[in-house]
């Protein structure tokens, strides 16, 4: 029903794709091998989305990296359908960013994940992957070795202690400073540090008996 809705099946998965991962940037190549479709196909998908104002496009270094457009009008209702749970209702099932949120639990006690450098082409703080969290190390290793293989690229991470990631925060540290204003993909935020919570509408107060 969905790719009746939007068109096509190349339509859906590329939205999947793009509105799963704000502030990730992907190639052709790259985008055809994650969605599994033709080439073709996907390049007059992605002709068609430029011209809605869905995604945006950038040449960087020979090569033109598409990414969704976070000031089209409609974002925020198309992240609702395509982006992160919503994505469950698609018949087109496509992996986001290599691993779901859920894939970390393995890792033990992760609080915050976040997705920069080669993700996002913004090497402002000089790593790929932030992890914040008690971390087994082993299975780390493993995740990042498979991580590695998925995106064709080694990777660069960084794994913090939730005690020693406050005090850096309380320090304004720099190096944690230049990961948090770096362009980025938060993809775990236990505690919403980086993704506050709504505040809930103030009661009206109460009549005086």
């Amino acid at each position: 029903m969905i790719d009746q809705l939007f068109g096509s099946k190349t339509r859906v998965k590329l939205l999947q794709l793009f509105y799963s991962n704000p502030n990730r940037s992907f190639y052709v190549r790259e985008i055809t091998r994650k969605i599994d479709e033709q080439i073709n196909s996907v390049r007059r998908e992605l002709s068609n989305l430029l011209n809605i104002g869905i995604i945006s496009s950038d040449d960087n270094k020979n090569r033109l990296y598409y990414e969704v457009n976070q000031t089209f009008e409609f974002y925020d209702p198309l992240r609702t359908i395509f982006g992160g749970d919503g994505a469950k209702a698609t018949t087109a099932k496509v992996p986001t960013s290599g691993v779901q949120a859920q894939d970390f639990k393995s890792l033990g006690n992760v609080e915050l994940v976040i997705y920069t450098g080669q993700f996002t082409r913004d090497e402002s703080s000089g790593i790929d992957i932030l992890l914040v969290g008690d971390i087994n190390q082993t299975q780390l290793t493993k995740f990042v070795e498979d991580l590695e293989s998925k995106e064709s690229k080694e990777l660069r991470y960084t794994v913090i202690a939730p005690k020693e990631f406050k005090y850096r925060q309380q320090v304004n540290d720099r190096f944690l400073s230049l990961v948090l204003s770096s362009k980025k993909q938060v993809l775990v935020d236990k505690h919403s540090i980086l993704t506050p919570t709504k505040p809930k509408k103030n009661q009206p107060p109460k009549e005086e008996e």
